[in-house]
């Protein structure tokens, strides 16, 4: 539906372009789908001298997804999806295993001039999230808030705006309850490379940051990536397509301001037969 993106899409390009894909871990993801429905993920990360894994099954019939997770640390997370339970919306129900009170209800309905979502934690005290934005493809604005039951606060309230174009896309956010103001920008300088920028000021304590980057395909299956953040981090990435839906990536960040620190180091394999 060309419609205004749901408000927590608002900067959302500029955003996976500085940071999507960077890992400074060593990450193993194995993927497997079938004809019936049925996916299977099993992904594995070294952090450190720490192991930690996790297998995601998903299931599809009809208007209806089912998704479980289970971790090393013998958690279930459950998600299902309902769409169109009525048109233009979906709804979905989700819980972990034990945590009794980690239940919610979202719902999200899409129309040609807004996008809204809504979202109930199913508990004694729940906390309430609303977002909706209005407009078109082009230029949306939006707004998003939550309300803590339990202490009877605001616990965000957010508002922004977006404008896209085909070759560059910005958006202004006001975040932090008012004390921050984030503006994002993306451009496409030609089919194969993109520029990005963000930048935030707080009020508070007048303080500025910003990062910058770059993505570049190299030719149709290999992408390099650049960034550079004021705190003085440089990170690049190069990801390979070595097979349809296989991924290697290799991702490395130093730290300028860290003189004896040693450059972040990491590897992400992923597999799709």
């Amino acid at each position: 539906m060309a419609g205004p993106a749901p408000f927590v899409d608002l900067g959302k390009k500029a955003k996976d372009l500085l940071t999507k894909d960077y890992n400074f871990d060593q990450k193993f993801t194995l993927s497997m789908l079938s004809t019936t429905g049925m996916g299977l993920t099993a992904t594995g990360l070294k952090k450190d001298q720490n192991f930690f894994g996790d297998i995601n099954t998903v299931y599809k019939s009809g208007n209806t997804t089912v998704d479980m997770k289970v971790d090393t640390y013998s958690n279930v997370s459950t998600k299902v999806t309902v769409n169109d339970v009525w048109p233009c919306s979906k709804a979905a129900l989700s819980f972990r295993i034990p945590d009794h009170k980690s239940g919610k209800l979202d719902v999200q309905y899409l129309h040609p001039h807004a996008a809204i979502d809504s979202s109930i934690g199913l508990n004694p005290t729940p906390l309430l999230e609303l977002s909706a934005t209005i407009g078109s493809k082009e230029l949306a604005l939006g707004g998003e808030i939550g309300f803590d039951t339990a202490s009877a606060s605001f616990t965000e309230y957010t508002a922004g705006i977006n404008l896209n174009k085909p070759d560059f896309s910005v958006a202004l956010l006001l975040t932090d309850k008012g004390q921050a103001l984030k503006a994002s920008y993306i451009h496409s300088v030609n089919p194969f490379t993109c520029v990005a920028a963000e930048m935030a000021h707080r009020f508070s304590t007048y303080e500025n940051t910003f990062t910058i980057g770059s993505s570049h395909a190299v030719d149709p299956f290999t992408v390099v990536k650049t960034r550079f953040s004021d705190n003085g981090k440089v990170g690049m990435l190069c990801q390979r397509e070595w097979r349809p839906k296989s991924l290697v990536t290799f991702s490395a960040e130093y730290d300028s301001k860290a003189i004896n620190a040693s450059p972040k180091m990491g590897l992400a394999l992923a597999l799709e037969p």
